[in-house]
Order: C-alpha cells, then sequence, then structure tokens
C-alpha cells in the first residue's frame, strides 16, 4: 500500500472551443455572447488531466479520485453525461461562473477552500492534478495559487508522463524549451501536477462506470454550494475579437533576429 494515492483533479467546464466565441461587457461586466445556450465540454487540458488520474488510480488499488469542478450547476450536470461514462471519480460540484474572466486568485482560494474540506482527504497522499493551459482560466496561475494555498512547494508544469516507484518517490517528465523534455525525480507526494497532454488516448465510453458515477453525481450536483468570485479590483477596459489580418511577404535573406524584430515592430504597431 505504499503507493496508495489521493488525486484532486481541478477541472472547469468551458464552452465548446469549436464553438464561434463572441466576447461582450454587459452589466457584470466581461461574458460570453450567449454563453449560457453555448454547448460546453470539460476543459480539454483539464481532461487530459483527468484521465491521467484515472489510469494512476487504478494501477495503485485502494487510491481514491476527486474531480473537483467550479461551473454552473447545469452546465456541470450536461458535461456529466459524458464525462462520466470515461472514469470512476467522485464529483465535487462547485456553483459559479464558466467565463474566463474572474480573477485566478478568486478562484483559486474557492478551489483551495474546497479541496482543504474533502472528507477523508490525507493531504500527506495527495496528488493535485490539472491543466497546464485552460481554454477558459488560461492565466497560467490558477492550478499554482491553489496548490500554494494548500502549502505544496512540490510543482510541476507542462508534465506528460508520471512513473511512481516502488518507495513512494515519482519520476515526471515535464515539457521544456526546444520540443524536449526535462526529467525530474520527486521524493513523494504530496505534489502538484499541471498536465499537458500526457500519453493516454481518451478512453471510451462505458455505460456500466456511468452509471455507478451518476448515483453519486447526481445528489451531489443538487448540493454544490453557491460561490461568488470576488474581483480584487480587477477590471477590464474593453473586450473584443481579435482583428483578421493577413499579410503575405516573401524574404529570402532575412536572418532570425530580423524576422523577430520586425513582428515586434508590427505587433507594437497595433
Amino acid at each position: 500500500m505504499a503507493n496508495l494515492l489521493h488525486i484532486v483533479v481541478c477541472a472547469g467546464v468551458v464552452p465548446d472551443p469549436l464553438q464561434t466565441l463572441e466576447p461582450v461587457t454587459g452589466p457584470a461586466g466581461p461574458g460570453l455572447k450567449n454563453e449560457m445556450v453555448l454547448p460546453a465540454v470539460l476543459d480539454p487540458w483539464a481532461a487530459c488531466a483527468l484521465y491521467e488520474a484515472a489510469n494512476l488510480a487504478a494501477k495503485n488499488p485502494g487510491s481514491k479520485l476527486w474531480l473537483v469542478s467550479l461551473g454552473s450547476k447545469a452546465k456541470l450536470q450536461q458535461v456529466m453525461m459524458t464525462i462520466a461514462q470515461k472514469a470512476a471519480f467522485e464529483l465535487v460540484p462547485i456553483d459559479g461562473p464558466i467565463g474566463g474572466f474572474p480573477d485566478a486568485h478568486s478562484t483559486a482560494a474557492v478551489l483551495a477552500e474546497t479541496i482543504a474540506a474533502l472528507p477523508g482527504l490525507d493531504r500527506s497522499k495527495l496528488l493535485l492534478f490539472g491543466g497546464w493551459e485552460s481554454a477558459t482560466r488560461g492565466a497560467g496561475v490558477t492550478l499554482q495559487l491553489v496548490g500554494e494555498r494548500l502549502g505544496i512547494t512540490d510543482q510541476f508544469q507542462g508534465v506528460d508522463q508520471i512513473d511512481l516507484r516502488e518507495d513512494g518517490s515519482f519520476e515526471v517528465l515535464e515539457r521544456v524549451e526546444g520540443g524536449k523534455h526535462q526529467l525530474s525525480v520527486c521524493a513523494g507526494t504530496p505534489a502538484v501536477l499541471g498536465w499537458a497532454t500526457g500519453n493516454l488516448a481518451e478512453p471510451r465510453n462505458n455505460p456500466q462506470v456511468g452509471m455507478t458515477n451518476m448515483r453519486t453525481i447526481m445528489p451531489a450536483l443538487a448540493k454544490a454550494k453557491a460561490a461568488k468570485l470576488e474581483a480584487n479590483g480587477l477590471r477590464y477596459l474593453s473586450v473584443s475579437l481579435p482583428k483578421q489580418q493577413r499579410t503575405t511577404r516573401v524574404e529570402k535573406n532575412l536572418s532570425p533576429d530580423e524576422i523577430a524584430a520586425e513582428l515586434v515592430e508590427w505587433i507594437g504597431a497595433e
């Protein structure tokens, strides 16, 4: 039982990235046009973290997996109808906004408070998983802030693989510059891992797993606590779609430094 793990995956619900997402400014601040009627999915990066966590928990009998998700209860229920069939987990829903505009510190505070209150969680066995990036809260710091609030200092970002050893330590493969990986060794849990794409394919739907999960998911959604995310002084002057512009020029004799300098000058002129 040396590798008995308590794995918590932080995964948000986001509008399907294949849809046209148009930002608008409303009475409550910036948001997406018709956000509540857009089809939703589990954040793609966090989904990879969930599949890797489920695989790791299955390989280590006695381990437990929680999925902590902040989002609208209606959207969570819609997404869980599909995700519940792919992996066995215990859902911990938080009823709150799903857009990409809330402050990362407020989001991290709510997530950390929820994780700390999980019944039966042993922090000495904790692996905190999440997406390295996000289709909605892509601030790049949310998962790190959650880990720091929980007192976890061993953190790895851009993870593609984790290999546990018999003594409880583990190796982590992280993405670094130049398409390479960095191999790190951690003495043991607790640790934070922000996942890239990992190595696993998306699991097949398993109706039996889905039925088992839904027995706990529906009551959990009914009891989901509402969370209000404070702005913490964050404000947006305007939100708009990026301008579409294409200017093609063929150059054969420019050095990489000259190309980079020209690009910087062009971007700065916008």
